[in-house]
């Protein structure tokens, strides 16, 4: 069992590299209110990140990704824990 939930998260994994975004022409522009997200913003973003993506279910005006954002230090911070998750949950699975 162990090995069909690695090879599902592997897969998982590798179809949402196939995702690959176009250039952001919004890097480094502020938003309305003058705001660019950084580092901390990003990681903020990643860590609820769940909790955004069932409010899409219910709202068009909800967004998982800001796309005023300074480039690769809002990245890290998203995907920083986008990482974890995945890997805290296939930790914790197998060593159960």
């Amino acid at each position: 069992m162990k090995k069909v939930l690695l090879t599902v998260m592997l897969i998982m994994m590798i179809f949402s590299m196939a995702c690959a975004p176009g250039p952001n022409p919004n890097k480094n522009m502020p938003n309305n209110n003058g705001e660019v997200a950084g580092f901390w913003m990003g990681c903020w973003h990643g860590f609820i990140v769940p909790f955004t993506f069932i409010g899409t279910w219910f709202s068009d005006d909800v967004n998982i990704y800001e796309v005023h954002n300074t480039g690769l230090p809002y990245n890290i911070g998203l995907g920083m824990w986008g990482f974890l998750i995945y890997i805290i949950g296939l930790i914790r699975y197998l060593s159960q």
